[in-house]
């Protein structure tokens, strides 16, 4: 899938920039054009003509070497591109990139691509752990920028942990996969709910939570992309419909319940991922209520469980995942959610850490089934967190239809 593809591959100064070397060759081999940038600390540790040999291009280290005329080299090397690597990513140019800085060739090149960007990071252990690298990190995430991460390991300063470069394998496994369309939700329905639920007061006031629907939106763009007949039952968000979805608007967490429950029967999968009040106020005023003197108290009343009721009414051969978002004991609320609401999958978060929860365009989630924990995931793109609730979903589809053939 990555013939006729031109690939930029930057390169900057860290150690793991020889493994570039197998990178350019494995992306070459695949039929890649690939195009090679290498910052001025690269060259202390890999030099050019070692990438102009694999790759059969001329090799930029230069900002202002410009070698043709008609061109500006760096706005034409950013508009060529189809999808530009980072390997290895050091702390240094992480914070570059984070901030905007454009000091070099490579820098400045991100600056002007609309190309995908696909980072991945090598360094210290402790350097990798540090604050400023993760709050970077994150930066480049909520932008869209996507990241292979580190492997742990023996690193070549002498520690053993997080930051080495993932494998070249690895590196282009993933580039090649982001190029090969997926269908393999073909032929399954997925029931998806997003968004935050409004309880009304009066004609003028409601209730409402922090979510803005970008995880349950997310799942749903990527459960089409993948070949699924996808529903969308939606709260009030300010977010595109993906194209090739059925959506059903709703306000209320009753007008919720009752679209959920008129579709549930028809899907494979269902994917709870919407913020719903738990109460209602046990009053809606016809007209706008005036303010008085002194406090006011309004009486709340319980909605509808609607992960409750899915979870009692699911058929043998359906899927039901939920989500938990949780600001204290994640794993043990979940776990006891996944139990108590026979759930086959639970997508845990707290939400009051920095890159996870509501308004974000990044998560980290925990992945629990009902014998624990499935997979901790690191910090990612909401789309790239849906991925991996897709396929785990569907992965348990296909396990409980073996089981009803046997």
């Amino acid at each position: 899938m990555l013939t006729g593809k031109t690939i930029v591959l930057g390169v900057t100064g860290g150690i793991a920039a020889f493994k570039a070397a197998s990178i350019c060759s494995g992306l070459v081999q695949k039929g890649a054009d690939v195009r090679v940038i290498l910052s001025k600390s690269a060259l202390n540790f890999i030099q050019p003509l070692t990438f102009q040999a694999l790759s059969r291009n001329h090799v930029v280290v230069d900002t202002f070497e410009e070698k043709d005329p008609s061109v500006i080299a760096h706005i034409e090397l950013a508009d060529r591109a189809d999808l530009i690597i980072v390997a290895p990513a050091t702390a240094n140019f992480l914070a570059k990139a984070a901030y905007g800085i454009a000091d070099d060739m490579l820098t400045t090149t991100l600056l002007a691509t609309q190309a995908p960007i696909f980072i991945c990071p090598a360094m210290n252990v402790h350097m990798y752990h540090h604050p400023a690298v993760q709050q970077n990190i994150s930066i480049l995430q909520s932008r869209g920028y996507h990241f292979i991460d580190s492997d742990e390991g023996f690193l070549a300063c002498g520690y053993t942990g997080k930051g080495r470069l993932a494998e070249p394998e690895q590196i282009i496994e993933r580039v090649e996969s982001y190029h090969t369309p997926r269908q393999d939700l073909q032929g399954i329905n997925i029931l998806v709910t997003a968004g935050a639920t409004r309880e009304k007061v009066d004609p003028v006031r409601f209730f409402t939570n922090r979510s803005t629907g970008k995880m349950g939106y997310a799942v749903a763009e990527a459960a089409i992309a993948r070949g699924a007949t996808v529903t969308l039952v939606s709260g009030p968000a300010q977010l595109p419909i993906p194209n090739g979805v059925n959506v059903i608007p709703i306000e209320s967490a009753e007008e919720m319940f009752q679209a959920v429950a008129s579709k549930s029967n028809e899907a494979d999968v269902i994917i709870k991922a919407a913020a719903v009040a738990d109460y209602r106020p046990a009053q809606v005023h016809e007209q706008k209520m005036k303010k008085l003197d002194g406090n006011l108290t309004l009486e709340f009343v319980r909605t509808k469980d609607i992960l409750r009721y899915l979870g009692e009414h699911k058929r043998p051969q359906q899927v039901l995942v939920g989500f938990a978002a949780e600001t204290e004991s994640v794993e043990s609320n979940a776990m006891k959610k996944i139990r108590e609401k026979n759930l086959d999958l639970i997508v845990a978060n707290n939400v009051s850490m920095e890159g996870a929860g509501f308004g974000t365009d990044t998560n980290i989630v925990t992945l629990i089934e009902q014998k624990g924990v499935l997979a901790a995931l690191p910090m990612l793109s909401k789309r790239e967190v849906a991925d991996r609730i897709l396929t785990e979903a569907a992965k348990k589809w296909r396990e409980k239809q073996t089981c009803t053939l046997e």
